[in-house]
C-alpha cells in the first residue's frame, strides 16, 4: 500500500519541513544547529517508517497493527505540519501579490492544522465505530408475484482481519445487526478480509451465526484473491485463495464463483447470480459471464452479486439480463465532506442507488476498510424490499 505512493509522502513530510526550518527555525527563531536537527526527528522519523513501510512485499503487514500506527502517526506528526505549511505558504504569496507585511496564513494556520488533526482522530475512533442500516424500497414490474415483500440484507467489504482488540466489540455489533433485519436472504457483496484467509480463523463462530430462512450468499472481492500477497510462493498463494473459499462454505454461506442458484416461493422464481471479481487493472478481472448465467432464462428475474460497480457498465448491463445488482468495493472513499467523496474521481457509480431503464445497481459503503478510519462515510448494511409495481 505504502509503496504506491511512498514519491508524494515523502514530499509531503520534507518539503513542509524544509519550508518551516527556511523560514521560521533559521530566519526567525536563529536555533543553533543541534536544535535544529531536534526539530527534524519526526520528520527523519516518519521517512523511515515511510520507507520500511514501503519495502514490505506485501499490501500491509501481516499485523495490521502496523497500518494503523502508520496512519495515527500520520496524522499527528505530518498533517499538522503540511496543513500550516500550506496556509502559511498561501499567506506568504498572498503578501507578495499585495505588498502586505502580515502573514495571515500563519496566524490561520494552527487553527486549520488543529481541526484537520481532530477530523482525522474522529475517523479513526468514533466515525468508524458507528453503523447505518439504510433500507431501500425497488418497486419492480416484473418481480413474481410470490416475492412480493421479499427482503435482502447485504454487507460489503467487512476486512475482518482489522477487528482485533477494542473493534471486536464493533465487528460483533455488525453481525447482530444483519441477523436482527430478519431478512428472508443475506448477501455478501466481497472483500471478507484484508490479506490473507488466516484473518477470519478468529472469527469463525461470529461468521457462522448469520442465518436468513434463503440462506446467506457471497462473492469474492478483489482482497480475497491473493493480489496483495506479494512475498509469498505461487503455490502458498494458490492454497490461500482455495482456503478463502473453503472458509466461507464452512461458514454455511453460498459463496457464487460464476454461477447461479434459484430461489423458489410457491410456483414463482427469483435468480441469484455471483461471479468473479470483474475489475480493470490493477484488480483481478476473472468473471466468466457466460458460465454464470448458464441455464438461466432470460424471462427470468435476476439478482446480480458483483464486487466492482464498474462492472455493471461494463459486463452485466450489456450481457445479462439482471433487474439488481448489488455491488461494494469502493467504501464510498470512506471519507464524504460536503457531498464529496474521493472516490467519486475515479468511479461513475461510486456509492448508492443508480437506475437505467428499470434496472438498479446499489453500491454499499461497506463495513470496514484495511485502514479503520470513516468520516462521513458511515459503515452500512442495507436492507432491500422488493415490491410487485402496484399498477400490475
Amino acid at each position: 500500500m505504502v509503496a504506491r505512493i511512498i514519491i508524494p509522502l515523502l514530499l509531503a513530510i520534507l518539503l513542509p519541513q524544509v519550508y518551516i526550518d527556511r523560514h521560521f527555525l533559521v530566519r526567525r527563531l536563529r536555533l543553533r544547529w543541534w536544535k535544529q536537527m531536534l526539530c527534524w526527528l519526526p520528520a527523519l522519523a516518519m521517512t523511515g517508517y515511510c520507507v520500511g513501510m514501503a519495502c514490505i512485499r506485501d499490501f500491509v503487514p501481516h499485523n495490521n497493527l502496523w497500518i494503523e500506527l502508520f496512519f495515527i502517526l500520520l496524522t499527528w506528526i505530518v498533517l499538522p505540519v503540511f496543513l500550516f505549511t500550506v496556509c502559511s505558504c498561501v499567506g506568504w504569496l498572498w503578501c507578495i501579490m499585495t505588498r502586505s507585511h502580515r502573514n495571515w496564513g500563519n496566524i490561520i494556520g494552527p487553527f486549520v492544522s488543529l481541526v484537520g488533526v481532530g477530523f482525522f482522530f474522529y475517523g479513526f475512533t468514533f466515525g468508524e465505530a458507528k453503523l447505518s442500516v439504510r433500507h431501500v424500497h425497488l418497486y419492480l414490474d416484473d418481480l413474481p408475484k410470490a416475492f412480493d415483500g421479499y427482503r435482502i440484507t447485504q454487507f460489503s467489504d467487512f476486512h475482518v482481519g482489522t477487528y482485533r482488540g477494542w473493534r471486536y466489540k464493533i465487528l460483533k455489533r455488525d453481525i447482530d445487526s444483519i441477523n436482527a433485519q430478519g431478512a428472508d436472504m443475506i448477501v455478501f457483496t466481497g472483500d471478507l478480509q484484508n490479506v490473507r484467509p488466516q484473518e477470519l480463523m478468529a472469527f469463525r463462530r461470529e461468521l457462522s451465526s448469520l442465518k436468513a430462512q434463503d440462506g446467506v450468499y457471497s462473492v469474492l472481492g478483489n482482497h480475497d484473491y491473493s493480489l496483495y500477497q506479494k512475498g509469498e510462493k505461487e503455490s502458498v498463494k494458490h492454497y490461500n485463495e482455495q482456503l478463502t473459499r473453503k472458509l466461507q462454505r464452512q461458514f454455511g454461506w453460498n459463496l457464487l464463483i460464476d454461477r447461479n442458484v434459484v430461489l423458489h416461493r410457491e410456483s414463482d422464481s427469483i435468480v441469484v447470480v455471483g461471479t468473479h471479481n470483474d475489475s480493470e487493472a490493477p484488480f483481478p478481472h476473472m468473471i466468466d459471464i457466460r458460465k454464470a448465467m448458464a441455464g438461466v432464462d432470460s424471462r427470468s428475474f435476476v439478482i446480480m452479486l458483483q464486487h466492482d460497480p464498474s462492472s455493471w457498465d461494463r459486463t452485466i448491463l450489456p450481457h445479462t439480463n439482471a433487474r439488481i445488482t448489488l455491488s461494494g468495493h469502493t467504501h464510498a472513499g470512506q471519507i464524504k465532506i460536503l457531498g464529496l467523496r474521493p472516490t467519486m474521481l475515479t468511479y461513475k457509480e461510486d456509492y448508492g442507488l443508480f437506475e437505467k431503464d428499470g434496472r438498479y445497481l446499489y453500491v454499499s459503503a461497506g463495513l470496514g476498510g484495511v485502514v479503520p478510519i470513516r468520516i462521513g462515510a458511515i459503515p452500512e448494511i442495507v436492507v432491500f424490499t422488493l415490491h410487485r409495481n402496484p399498477s400490475l
